[in-house]
Order: C-alpha cells, then sequence, then structure tokens
C-alpha cells in the first residue's frame, strides 16, 4: 500500500467556528477568568449527569485532589483503585499521605473487576473510584451495593467518560461525586480543565472554597457592579479555578458532544468490521450490562509481536498511537513506596503489556480508520 505523506495523529481536537466564535466573544467581553460563563458551563454539564452540583476546576487532576481533600482522605487511610489507570489519581492519594489499594481488572474491558473489591476492604478503606475505561462504564450496580454494605463513598473517574450511560444513567449520576476531564484529547475539551459532579450541600461549600484560596465568593461576584471585594477565609485553598475563556470553549463543546460521541461510535464500528479476524490483535471487549460506550479510546491488545516493534511500524505508515496506561502499582515509586510486587494484579499485568490505542477523533475520515486498518493488515501478515 502507498504510504499517506501527512502524519494522522492519535487524536486532534475538533474545533469549528462556533467554538472560535464563543472564545472570541470571551476575550472581547473584558472578563476572562473564572465568571458567568463558567456558572453556565457548570450549569449545563450538572444538567447532562443529573447530578445536584457541577464545580469546573482547572483540570481533572485538580478535581480528584479536592475531592479527596474534602471528604477528608489523609494519611492512614486506603482509597480501593484499579492499577489501570492514569497516575494522577494514584499521586493525589499518595500525596495526602493515604494508601492506594489496588484491585484487578476485567481483561477485556479493562474495567475494574467489581467481584474483586470486596477483599480488598479494611477497615481503613474510606472510598472506591471506579474508572469508566476508555468510556466503557463499570459496573456501578455492584460498586453501589459494596459502597452502601461499608458504608464507603464512591468517587467515578469519568474522566473518559463525558456522555458514557450505565443502564440509562450518566456517568457522574451514581455515588457521591464523580471527575470528568476537558484535557485536548477527550471527547470534549476547554483547552484543560475539569468538573467534579456531586449531590452533597456541604460538600459543595467545601469545595468551593478549596478550589479558589478558600474564599467563597468568585471574582466576578466580587468585582462585578455592586459586588462587594472585601473577604474572609475560613480554610486554606488552592489556585484550581477554571477560567470563562476555556468555559466559553467547553460550552461550544458541550453542544457537539452526541455528534461527536455518535461520530466516534461510526469510526469503531468500522475498525470493528475491518479488523475482524486480524491474527494477532485483539479489539476492545464490551460490558455485559447495557451500557452507551462514549469511545474516548479504541484500545487494541497486541499479541502476535511486540507492541514496540508495531509502534515502530505504524510510525514507518505514519500513523500515531498511544498507551493508556502503564500499571500504576508497576510504577517505581509505588513499589518502593508500598511494596507492590509484580504478579499480584495478574488481568491487569497482561493488559497492560498488550494495549495499544490507535488513531480515533470526530475529526477522522472513514478513509484513515480504512487505511490503519490495511495498514495493520500488512504489518501483521508481513
Amino acid at each position: 500500500m502507498k504510504i499517506r505523506e501527512d502524519f494522522l495523529p492519535l487524536s486532534r481536537p475538533s474545533i469549528g467556528e462556533e467554538e472560535i466564535n464563543r472564545v472570541v466573544a470571551c476575550l472581547k467581553s473584558g472578563w476572562i477568568t473564572t465568571g458567568p460563563l463558567c456558572q453556565e458551563f457548570e450549569e449545563k454539564f450538572r444538567r447532562l449527569t443529573g447530578a445536584k452540583y457541577a464545580v469546573s476546576v482547572s483540570s481533572a487532576t485538580a478535581g480528584m485532589h479536592l475531592a479527596l481533600l474534602a471528604l477528608g482522605i489523609s494519611a492512614g487511610d486506603e482509597v480501593i483503585t484499579p492499577s489501570m489507570t492514569f497516575a494522577s489519581t494514584i499521586n493525589m492519594i499518595t500525596l495526602l499521605g493515604a494508601r492506594p489499594v489496588f484491585v484487578d481488572i476485567d481483561y477485556g474491558t479493562l474495567n475494574i473487576n467489581a467481584v474483586l473489591i470486596e477483599e480488598k476492604i479494611t477497615g481503613r478503606t474510606k472510598a472506591l473510584i471506579p474508572v469508566h475505561f476508555a468510556g466503557a462504564p463499570a459496573d456501578m450496580d455492584k460498586i453501589g451495593d459494596i459502597a452502601r454494605k461499608h458504608d464507603l463513598v464512591v468517587i467515578e473517574d469519568a474522566a473518559h467518560a463525558a456522555g458514557t450511560y450505565y443502564k440509562g444513567v450518566p456517568a457522574g449520576g451514581f455515588g457521591s461525586m464523580a471527575i470528568f476531564s476537558f484535557h485536548p484529547l477527550k471527547n470534549i475539551t476547554s483547552g484543560e480543565g475539569g468538573m467534579i459532579t456531586h449531590n452533597d450541600d456541604e460538600l459543595e461549600k467545601h469545595l468551593r472554597s478549596f478550589r479558589f484560596h478558600g474564599i467563597e465568593r468568585d471574582a466576578w461576584k466580587r468585582y462585578g457592579k455592586g459586588g462587594n471585594p472585601d473577604y474572609d477565609i475560613n480554610i486554606p485553598g488552592f489556585k484550581y479555578n477554571l477560567p470563562d475563556m476555556q468555559a466559553a470553549l467547553g460550552l461550544a463543546q458541550l453542544a457537539r458532544l452526541s455528534e461527536f460521541n455518535s461520530r466516534r461510535a461510526e469510526l469503531v464500528a468500522i475498525y470493528r468490521e475491518r479488523l475482524a479476524g486480524l491474527s494477532g490483535l485483539e479489539l476492545p471487549g464490551s460490558p455485559v450490562y447495557a451500557h452507551d460506550h462514549a469511545w474516548h479510546l479504541f484500545i487494541v491488545k497486541v499479541l502476535a509481536m511486540s507492541r514496540e516493534r508495531l509502534m515502530e511500524k505504524l510510525s514507518d505508515y505514519n500513523i500515531g498511537y498511544g498507551l493508556h496506561f502503564p500499571a500504576c502499582h508497576r510504577l517505581s515509586y509505588v513499589k518502593k513506596r508500598f511494596g507492590s510486587k509484580n504478579g499480584e494484579l495478574p488481568e491487569t499485568e497482561r493488559a497492560a503489556g498488550r494495549i495499544l490505542s490507535l488513531p480515533l477523533f470526530p475529526g477522522m475520515e472513514k478513509e484513515d480508520v480504512h487505511y490503519v486498518c490495511e495498514a495493520l493488515r500488512e504489518i501483521f501478515v508481513s
């Protein structure tokens, strides 16, 4: 086959005229930091999830930090999570002095194996963090039952899951909290940014205080017409607020979420059809329960050659790729600090050595998917 001249990236944000116009309008307004557009973004995202509250933040990592902090997670506590996740979650748990306790995954879907959670619960366990991996929902009925039985908080890691549904319920509609990401690779983007959704009145006060230096009123309420710029601080906080300039982009993207996710599903269907039966490559598994997959990522597992060799060959064909993610229990600092060992999470380790993310984003053409599939068939047959 003929090698394409242009590089096909793993992902690319889909930015149209509406996104550009909304950001320009914000710039021209004279108010670009946290203000009314953030409030609008929060309200519309809250409606999407069905949660009572939504708090915009500068990143999903910031959101996870604030969530754990507001829940009082601290030294000596344990938080259950899969090792197959981005390291930011483990970092936040560790930096608060708590201990991540890892549960193995379902090899096919890469989601946490809910059946294995209960055996990891101790008297020190305070929270469960399931991940809706690649846009496929975790088994929230089982996870919710376990959490209620042991009086634990559930924090959905919904970084991959804008538009994901489990048995008709949207991600963010379970447990007490959920964390979403708007990084440029995600299904919708605000450049960087994230959202915390939850249902607790008292938690809402803490999250908003922690988000901005401990000051309870946003700057636009203090410096707008008739506002009072005076303030007090009852608890020290951080600088994790999302600017209106980014909220403007997020609002335009949110309006297109269904369009984006439908396009992702359409492209995934082509991948599945054209890669079916290709020896040496495993396609993503699907949860057995009713769900709507957001298809944030299309992750295959490489069997017939080393993953490094396949990455080299894809580069020769001008095709991008990703690795989501190195298993967290095998990270150097995690092994040193918590004594995690190879072999303790067999399905996680089996998947971690094989997974590779292929290009997937709404702006891809069907011909791009055909090209990737043809290249893979050529690579594996040669």
